[in-house]
């Protein structure tokens, strides 16, 4: 599971969850069961190319220079194992990096699906999806020329077990592959892994349990070719990897900006996915998304024309948009849901959580954050966000779905005996919409009869020092989770599976309320041997059930997002895996 780096009502990180999807069964039978209802499919799409070049964009041009202002930081690192963030992995995946696996957009259903890239179909699997055979494309090339070879894609998944020098990278080759619990990449653990193996123009990915999502994982940056030696060294590719798709860097500057020009070297005729369009993107991560800027877009003239922002519009602006040019405006949804972690070590009565959920401010709250009602932020109707196979809106609450009601707070405790009840929220003292949602937050718990205590903590240091400290001084915290692909397994394991359970199979914990229960963990290893074509309903049916005993996690909201865009830019959907623009179909004209 991963937070949506641009959450700042509901996250700041980088981490991700899944879960089992339930590909077709049969010894050494290619992933082809489809999952319905959000437009994943492991399927390539009816019409789609399992080879390139990707289906021709009507009426789309070449040339021009596009200008993305995003507003907030790049991820300092470029290197694709250590690439986690949505906006990063969006950038990568669509421009930069190929990887055996990607995502296209089907605007049938405008949502992603997954397609073969670097490998000529979407693998091969044995009974138990603990082996995966891929056949890789032949005629690709880094931006240099040189040949992507087999062993390139071997050294790039190695990579991506390496924790320590790799930090913010995901952690599913740790938790899957073979000896992943104990192999620390070529850096840490020379020699060689059997893990990965090598056979002509074939790889065999060895798993020490069943991984039926793999194909999704695939879909990743660090699942991709890295020429092995000096030119990967990590203190230095880390701001120039070498390319594989349709566009290279020309020049880095880490937390100011990013120019990407064409890369001579991707053959479109390998790659059933991507486009090259535009000459070249400029991504500008300083200049704020305010009014000004809203308002030089909206006007439509020069290079505003050419130009997206990359970031959700303040809710003024959107209605400015929305009344003068609702052509401009490109809204989308997220698989992501804002939760709240009310520590259950500290807040052991479900009187008081329920109570909690009563309390929360929600409309005020998302306002206060920028969100916009109904667009940006939703109520929500489970734990999991819309788009997970099988998920059924369900009431987490005896009365009914989470929504404001201080009186029901108050009478709850009463019944528990804990009014005055303190609740040590932590809130980003130097991000000025934390400090507005602060005060409604302490003011509306205030009014349910709790004793609100605000934690001021600056952004450079929330998540290691709040976040993902369990002995940090608060009760509460606040997070937006997004699933890394639409399944329902993982998403039960992380958040409402033990903690211990979590790190200790290489990953980061994700269950920030420190929820632990035996029963619920023996559900959990219940449900993951059932039949793949059951498990979305059973994991569904299991998140309910916890949701309403226990209340381990309130829901917050789902996201959405509204972007804006100038009159030449064409083709800028949203990628509904990570919320952020299909730069790989953008045209200008």
């Amino acid at each position: 599971m991963r937070m949506w780096a641009r959450l700042t009502a509901m996250a700041v990180a980088p981490l991700v969850l899944a879960a089992c999807s339930g590909l077709g069964g049969g010894a050494a039978s290619p992933a082809r069961t489809s999952h319905t209802g959000n437009g994943f499919r492991l399927t390539t799409p009816l019409g789609w190319p399992s080879v390139g070049p990707a289906p021709a964009i009507p009426g789309a041009l070449r040339g021009g220079t596009l200008t993305v202002l995003s507003g907030h930081p790049y991820t300092p690192s470029l290197d694709p194992s250590d690439n986690y963030y949505t906006d990063a992995v969006s950038i990568a995946s669509d421009l930069l990096i190929r990887s055996l696996t990607q995502y296209v957009y089907d605007p049938g259903t405008k949502s992603m699906r997954l397609v073969p890239d670097l490998a000529t179909d979407l693998g091969r699997h044995n009974r138990d999806y603990t082996t995966w055979t891929f056949t890789l494309r032949r005629g690709i090339r880094f931006q240099n020329g040189q040949p992507v070879t087999p062993q390139d894609v071997k050294f790039g998944i190695e990579r991506s077990f390496d924790r320590t020098t790799f930090p913010d990278g995901a952690p599913y080759s740790n938790q899957y592959f073979l000896h992943g619990d104990t192999y620390q990449g070529p850096y840490r653990t020379p020699g060689p892994y059997p893990g990965v193996q090598v056979h002509g123009d074939t790889l065999v990915l060895k798993m020490s349990q069943p991984f039926p999502d793999l194909p999704y994982w695939a879909s990743f940056p660090a699942i991709s070719p890295i020429p092995p030696g000096r030119a990967s060294d990590p203190a230095t590719y880390k701001n120039h990897p070498w390319a594989t798709g349709p566009y290279k860097i020309q020049n880095y500057s880490p937390g100011r900006s990013m120019v990407l020009v064409r890369n001579p070297q991707w053959d479109p005729a390998t790659d059933p996915g991507r486009h090259q369009y535009v000459d070249k993107l400029v991504f500008d991560f300083t200049t704020p998304i305010d009014d000004g800027l809203t308002q030089r877009l909206l006007s439509d003239v020069g290079s505003a024309q050419t130009t997206i922002l990359d970031g959700n519009l303040p809710s003024a602006d959107y209605q400015r948009f929305k009344a003068t040019a609702p052509d401009r405006l490109v809204l989308g949804s997220l698989p992501c849901t804002g939760l709240m972690f009310p520590d259950t070590r500290k807040i052991t009565d479900v009187r008081v959580r329920r109570a909690l959920a009563y309390a929360y401010p929600y409309r005020a709250a998302w306002r206060a954050r920028g969100k916009i009602p109904g667009v940006t932020a939703k109520l929500a109707a489970s734990s999991m966000p819309p788009g997970i196979p099988g998920r059924v809106a369900y009431t987490p609450l005896p009365g009914g779905r989470p929504s404001t009601n201080p009186v029901k707070a108050r009478t709850l405790l009463e019944e528990a005996g804990a009014l005055e009840f303190p609740i040590r929220f932590p809130y980003m003292v130097d991000v000025p919409e934390e400090v507005r949602w602060k005060t409604i937050m302490q003011r509306a718990l205030t009014e349910a009869g709790f004793r609100a205590v605000p934690v001021p903590r600056r952004a450079a240091t929330y998540g290691p020092n709040v976040l993902f400290n369990p002995d940090a001084k608060v009760n509460e915290r606040q997070v937006g989770w997004c699933a890394d692909w639409p399944s329902a397994g993982l998403w039960v394991q992380q958040v409402f599976g033990s903690p211990q359970s979590q790190t200790a199979s290489g990953g980061q914990n994700s269950n920030l309320e420190q929820f632990s229960n035996h029963a619920v963990d023996a559900r959990i290893k219940a449900t993951e041997l059932l039949p793949l074509a059951k498990q979305p309903e059973a994991w569904n049916a299991l998140d309910r059930s916890i949701e309403r005993k226990y209340l381990p996690v309130i829901p917050v909201g789902y996201a959405g997002v509204a972007y804006a865009r100038g009159s030449k830019v064409h083709n800028d959907a949203i990628d509904s895996v990570l919320g952020m623009p299909t730069f790989k179909n953008i045209w200008l004209g």
